[in-house]
């Protein structure tokens, strides 16, 4: 083995020892940096819109865009997040003063839909079990975003330095993100063709995945919750946000919300705020994708749902809120490498 061969290999060796040392440093701020990431790249098009009209001036057009984006993406938010936590403590406290009986809410979508109970039983399902399980675990579940709320109002602090430094990183990756990208893009050891189908194709998934189901679930939310509250339906925020989720499930997604709801609001006599919940969303909710999405990525570049569902569970279940976002990035991130493969060897 040659000098230079030794010299390469240790330099190798040095470089990623480096690399995963600064990676660890980094680690107590990765939610912040990966948060900066995904609202830059909501907002680059503004940027280099602002950019062009301001004639090159790049720190201006990154300042104005990153005040649209408080604006319009993290006040929003936070006060949602707030709102959220509070009202899942709030429904904890409801139930567990018996304000609120999940059993009776069972009884009565059983009696609003006679055949239910028959068809369970035929199949074997005991209805007193399901109805027990089910009240157990909405009190469960309420108990969980209850702690979960203490948990956030001791982490406050964290929160808010948290925030204040993705807000601070947006802004420089909104100046110096073409630059930024060059000098990735050089550092990947790809021949430039190569290298140019995988940055497009990632590009194309990547934008179809976060603007595209991050902005359609935002918006399915807000519908669901802007009905939720016009029609007095308990803690419609917190609804709002499990709409968002289920928005990702193929077919039915925030109808697993609204239309029991409906179901509910039938048996307990509310003809008409059923019949409005239930025309509010099977046609503005329920069409909110189908119109949205095509406008936001297009159909061609979109993930499959399938993928998008799974990966976005498997995210989650072990990245937490932030695996809502990088479960399909990684998706995307395969699809793009396998299809840059596949391009190589059919050439």
């Amino acid at each position: 083995m040659s000098r230079q061969d030794v010299q390469s290999r240790a330099f190798i060796i040095v470089l990623g020892l480096i690399t995963l040392a600064f990676l660890t440093i980094l680690q107590p701020f990765w939610s912040s940096i990966f948060w900066a990431c995904v609202m830059t790249l909501l907002l680059f098009p503004l940027q280099r819109k602002l950019r062009h009209k301001l004639n090159g001036k790049a720190s201006l057009a990154a300042l104005l865009t990153l005040l649209a984006g408080i604006i319009l993406l993290v006040i929003p938010v936070t006060a949602i997040v707030f709102a959220f936590v509070a009202e899942g403590a709030q429904l904890y406290e409801l139930i567990e003063s018996q304000e609120i009986e999940p059993e009776q809410f069972i009884e009565r979508i059983g009696s609003a839909v006679p055949i239910l109970p028959d068809v369970l039983q035929r199949l074997g399902i005991d209805m007193t079990s399901v109805r027990s399980y089910l009240s157990d675990s909405a009190i469960a579940m309420s108990r969980l975003l209850s702690q979960e709320a203490l948990t956030f109002g001791r982490n406050t602090v964290s929160f808010t330095v948290g925030l204040t430094l993705m807000l601070y990183l947006t802004f420089f990756l909104l100046r110096d993100g073409d630059k930024m990208m060059g000098w990735l893009g050089s550092a990947v050891p790809l021949e430039n063709d190569r290298r140019q189908l995988l940055f497009r194709k990632f590009t194309e998934v990547v934008r179809a995945t976060v603007k595209g189901n991050l902005v359609v679930a935002m918006v399915q939310g807000a519908l669901g919750g802007f009905i939720f509250w016009m029609l007095g339906i308990t803690a419609p925020i917190l609804w709002a946000v499990v709409m968002a989720f289920l928005s990702l499930v193929p077919a039915v997604g925030a109808a697993l919300v609204w239309l029991p709801i409906a179901i509910y609001l039938f048996a307990t006599g509310d003809i008409i705020q059923g019949t409005i919940l239930v025309a509010y969303g099977a046609i503005i909710i329920g069409l909110a994708d189908n119109v949205l999405r095509p406008i936001l990525v297009g159909r061609d570049t979109k993930l499959p749902d399938y993928i998008v569902l799974f990966s976005t569970l498997g995210g989650i279940s072990l990245l937490g809120i932030n695996g809502f976002v990088i479960g399909p990035l990684i998706a995307a991130l395969f699809i793009s490498l396998w299809a840059t493969f596949s391009h190589d060897v059919n050439r």
